[in-house]
């Protein structure tokens, strides 16, 4: 199978900005980074993340994130409002504007950064304009396409597809008719693509 794998995300995830660090080093094939409107899906299947849920559990999983964000050497910091405050239809949006210019995984990186890495809303237009400019696109440029039709039709395209595809979580692998929910699961895609390719 030479088909494409599929990295779907979310600036609000921190297994996302964890997987966004390593998927392209980890998966034997070029990955098509795929931005996604996760708050609409998970509404739109009636799932309720973990991230949503107050109490012992989600305390672990975010000590787990932060554990597992040192082990990486990368930052991490919740940004306010977290985790519901933090999905940001501009920055999505915004990384669909990025994609038009070639810069998609720049500007989603940079978003990480600026998001889970620092602390800082992606919901602000001017942070999101710090994020294009670090990117090397002009803010300007990406805020005004970010609120295009075109760049709004194409989000809701992507989230559906995404959906109906299968997918219910972020990070996720897919390629095929497989897919690898979680940072965890990043290693199972890469040995499973690999292997798949053998066989060509």
């Amino acid at each position: 199978m030479s088909e494409q794998p599929v990295f779907y995300y979310d600036f609000s995830s921190p297994y996302a900005y964890l997987a966004a660090h390593r998927v392209d080093a980890l998966l034997p094939l070029r990955v098509r980074w795929q931005p996604i409107l996760f708050g609409a899906l998970v509404v739109e299947i009636g799932k309720r993340p973990w991230s949503w849920e107050e109490g012992p559990e989600r305390d672990a999983r975010m000590r787990d994130c932060e554990r597992r964000a040192g082990e990486l050497g990368l930052p991490l910091r919740w940004p306010p409002g977290w985790p519901r405050a933090t999905y940001s239809v501009l920055a999505v949006r915004a990384a669909l504007a990025a994609e038009r210019h070639g810069r998609l995984r720049d500007f989603s990186l940079a978003a990480f950064d600026a998001g889970l890495g620092r602390g800082r809303d992606l919901s602000d237009p001017e942070i999101v304009g710090e994020v294009a400019a670090a990117a090397g696109l002009e803010p300007a440029v990406v805020l005004d396409e970010a609120v295009a039709p075109e760049v709004k039709r194409r989000l809701r395209e992507v989230t559906d597809a995404a959906r109906a595809r299968g997918v219910t979580g972020i990070p996720t692998i897919a390629f095929g008719e497989r897919l690898f929910w979680g940072d965890d699961r990043l290693d199972d895609a890469a040995a499973a693509l690999a292997s798949s390719l053998q066989g060509l």
